[in-house]
């Protein structure tokens, strides 16, 4: 399992401390902690943070965020993934949803991509 998780600051913290207590193999920081980058940091230096470190854009941020990916590409670098949450699923179902992709995920199957969760098949009233 190679892929890491960075989780954008505007995120709920609980994403974090759920994710461990469901998966404690999967590595998720969270902007603003030790050795990532600091809170305030913008979205153009997370990415580049994230290509320097190899972790994936957790973020609920789907009006900039593209526009951000596509001009990091256009300058020359590459991005390990970035996943938007999904507004319609729970926490727990957007956790489900991060697990299975970091366990399912081959090395760089994301990479330069942004994935709307949720990315796995999911039954209409699994959607609620």
């Amino acid at each position: 399992m190679n892929l890491k998780y960075l989780l954008d600051e505007n995120v709920d913290p609980i994403y974090r401390t759920e994710l461990t207590r469901l998966n404690s193999d999967i590595l998720m920081w969270v902007v603003g902690v030790p050795n990532a980058p600091p809170r305030g940091t913008l979205d153009p230096e997370i990415i580049l943070w994230c290509e320097e470190y190899d972790f994936a854009l957790v973020t609920n941020n789907r009006s900039s965020m593209p526009v951000h990916l596509t001009d990091h590409i256009a300058a020359g670098h590459h991005a390990p993934g970035i996943f938007i949450l999904s507004p319609k699923l729970s926490i727990g179902q957007n956790l489900d949803e991060l697990i299975f992709i970091a366990l399912a995920s081959f090395e760089n199957e994301y990479q330069d991509q942004i994935v709307y969760l949720p990315h796995t098949y999911m039954l209409p009233s699994e959607h609620v």
